[in-house]
């Protein structure tokens, strides 16, 4: 009796949460699927009074369109590429700063700054690290052509300068570019998931193997990986995740073109496609939406079925 005489309190302590959570997450959501389902549906159009039936003509035209499969095959290849080598390079790297007892909080916020920085902004200092001509200085009878950082260490190895991400560069550089910095920036949170799981395990299971003299690879294959399997499995599951929805990397780095000079959409991914649509086909646009949550979802039921089997509590 007396639960029950607070239980409006709760209640009215979460209602500004669940308020903002209906307006602005469960409403759109409704709303969304709703455009999905009506016929070549134009939200400027319905001010106007048009109004449209329901079927699947949005999501056949996704289907359809010709940019769709290469929106889907760029963002399933930075999926496939970036995920395992960001996961694997943030698991050695946090084990190192587990080990290291001097200037770990020093190194952990390093690590961490790219996390709290602005994607754009570390998109286009990339775009000046891999730029192929930089700009031009001097008078009208002089000329100095800057290049990027990475091409200039290539020159001072004796290489010969690669177009990364200039017009005529090719698909394999541009995506070269796309990994590096996609893998850079997801480091940061990997780490700290990582590394507090590393911080949480029991010490004794060390200091068993110490005493039998077990080898360094086998501690890390048989202790470490095992009992770290769940932290694995979430930072495995929230990448794909990020993955999927992947945009802000390519335009900090290639502008809103999605690609190098003269070939506009190149590196487009299933969001830039869903914001692309959202200024005139609105129905089309909450179809691919529909049809990549779809993706998203099947992709996490089966990493969660996966590590069901490899994960150890």
């Amino acid at each position: 009796m007396v639960e029950s005489k607070h239980k409006w309190k709760a209640w009215l302590y979460l209602a500004p949460a669940i308020i903002l959570l209906i307006v602005f997450t469960v409403w759109p959501i409704i709303n969304t699927v709703r455009m999905a389902f009506l016929e070549g549906y134009n939200q400027t159009a319905v001010v106007g009074g048009a109004t449209y039936s329901f079927g699947i003509g949005n999501f056949t035209k996704v289907l359809e369109y010709k940019g769709f499969l290469t929106c889907l095959g760029n963002t399933m290849l930075l999926c496939v590429l970036t995920v395992p080598l960001s996961t694997i390079l943030a698991l050695l790297i946090a084990v190192c700063l587990n080990a290291i007892k001097p200037l770990q909080r020093l190194l952990q916020t390093i690590f961490f700054l790219p996390y709290v920085t602005n994607s754009i902004a570390i998109g286009m200092v990339f775009a000046a690290m891999f730029n192929m001509v930089g700009t031009a200085f001097g008078g009208e009878n002089e000329l100095i052509i800057t290049s990027g950082i990475i091409n200039n260490i290539i020159e001072f190895f004796g290489g010969v300068p690669i177009n990364w991400i200039n017009s005529g560069s090719s698909y394999a550089a541009n995506m070269v570019v796309m990994v590096v910095y996609i893998v850079w920036n997801a480091l940061p949170f990997k780490i700290l998931i990582l590394l507090g799981g590393l911080q949480s395990i029991n010490k004794q299971y060390y200091d068993a193997a110490k005493v039998d003299g077990t080898p360094g690879w086998r501690v890390f294959s048989r202790i470490t990986v095992p009992l770290l399997s769940p932290m694995l499995a979430y930072v495995v599951i929230t990448g794909f995740i990020g993955g999927f929805k992947e945009y802000s990397s390519i335009v900090g780095i290639f502008g809103e073109d999605m690609g190098p000079a003269g070939e506009p959409g190149k590196l487009n991914t299933m969001v830039g496609f869903i914001y692309d649509s959202l200024v005139t086909q609105q129905g089309r646009a909450s179809a691919a939406a529909l049809i990549l949550f779809g993706i998203i979802f099947v992709v996490t039921m089966l990493n969660m079925y996966v590590s069901k089997k490899k994960t150890h509590y």
